[in-house]
């Protein structure tokens, strides 16, 4: 599906809080960066509160506000509808929007548990018959040095992958005042730093070695029970932190750990990959640093070197600024943007896709039975 010769493509983007914040960032630079999309228009806002989303769309640049989605997504106007909403809201709204014949980016993780994502996937399969996108929000598949990173695993720079080690950790949550919201509540979030953060660890598990999850170890923690709420203490229904062993494909092994309770890391995805001929180590916080170490020279000559990915062969490069000039976290939504617009102009196809996003939750789900099992193994 696409916008009429006479015009755009019209965008949808419901929910305007930290998500729909940089997803509108990306609505806002994608054509000025990237000659190879077709335009778009960002028609419509969505949020609860009129007032509130009135407000935002005026900040953030988009054409009018509304505040049912239902209504929004049967607009002849709109031919991508954005979900950056809680995670119990995804399913309905993308089910509802790929069945009114739009193409549809859902923010990670896809559903709150495994029966909800597989109703999204048969939704999917069904949308891609009449040529829709089904896309899932994964961003940091596109950051350029994970990107390269991909790129040197699949030339088998690293040879035989044996070992992987990931952890993303936060520390939001340490002061026991914090809060009550929706990410601390099951009915709302499905699950707590596991589903939030840990889901990314994952996926780049499976998204940098090529490698499938199938069997997992795990053990979630909820580090402080209860939380200032509306009308008192509130008991956090979901985990602050989680730890998980994963066997993948051809017997290599990949260590998980996710935390909003780490003290001092304020964003630190960390990822450590390891093979028969080399090795790679990234940080999130060091976005546009890779360390690669090559195995296969003399002893006396290795060592993890630095690769500033920032050259125009790397990803996405050649569309921004000179070598040196480094990104920053927003550009990779943007460059997710791109890359959903090429799909649906007939381009390669987008991924990772609502398919992936089930078997993404599976392995969520696993590590929430092997916890409950007292850390026993869960085959999938």
């Amino acid at each position: 599906m696409t916008a009429s010769a006479d015009r755009p493509l019209g965008v949808a983007l419901i929910g305007y809080a930290f998500m729909g914040r940089a997803h509108s960032q990306a609505w806002r630079t994608v054509e000025a960066v990237f000659d190879d999309v077709p335009p778009i228009a960002r028609s419509v806002l969505v949020g609860r509160d009129q007032e509130a989303v009135t407000a935002a769309a005026e900040q953030l640049g988009w054409q009018e506000a509304a505040t049912d989605w239902r209504e929004v997504i049967i607009r002849d106007d709109v031919d991508i509808v954005d979900i950056c909403t809680p995670g119990f809201l995804h399913a309905d709204i993308a089910i509802a929007a790929l069945e009114a014949g739009k193409h549809v980016l859902c923010e990670k993780p896809l559903a709150n548990d495994t029966a909800e994502a597989e109703r999204m996937v048969a939704a999917a399969e069904a949308a891609r018959s009449r040529g829709q996108v089904a896309a899932l929000g994964h961003t940091y598949r596109r950051v350029a040095a994970l990107r390269h990173a991909r790129s040197l695993i699949e030339q088998g720079r690293l040879g035989r992958i044996l070992q992987v080690r990931a952890s993303y950790l936060q520390d939001w949550l340490v002061d026991p005042e914090a809060p009550m919201s929706w990410r601390l509540r099951k009915e709302t979030a499905g699950s707590g730093a596991l589903g939030d953060i840990g889901s990314h660890a994952i996926d780049q598990v499976q998204f940098l070695t090529g490698l499938d999850v199938t069997a997992v170890r795990g053990r979630l923690a909820t580090l402080v029970p209860t939380r200032p709420g509306d009308d008192g203490p509130e008991q956090v229904t979901v985990d602050d932190a989680a730890w998980a062993t994963l066997e993948l494909d051809g017997g290599a092994i990949a260590s998980i750990e996710a935390s909003r309770m780490a003290n001092g890391r304020k964003n630190e995805l960390r990822i450590e990959v390891f093979g028969t001929e080399g090795a790679l180590a990234f940080d999130l916080e060091d976005l546009n640093e890779l360390w690669f170490l090559d195995g296969t020279v003399p002893v006396t000559e290795q060592g993890f070197t630095r690769v500033l990915v920032t050259e125009p062969e790397h990803a996405y490069l050649q569309a921004w600024w000179p070598q040196g000039h480094v990104l920053g976290w927003e550009n990779s939504f943007t460059h997710q943007a791109r890359d959903l617009l090429v799909a649906i102009s007939g381009g390669p196809a987008f991924t990772p896709d609502f398919a992936d996003g089930l078997a993404l939750q599976r392995v969520l789900d696993a590590i929430i039975v092997s916890d409950a099992a007292d850390g026993a193994t869960v085959t999938l």
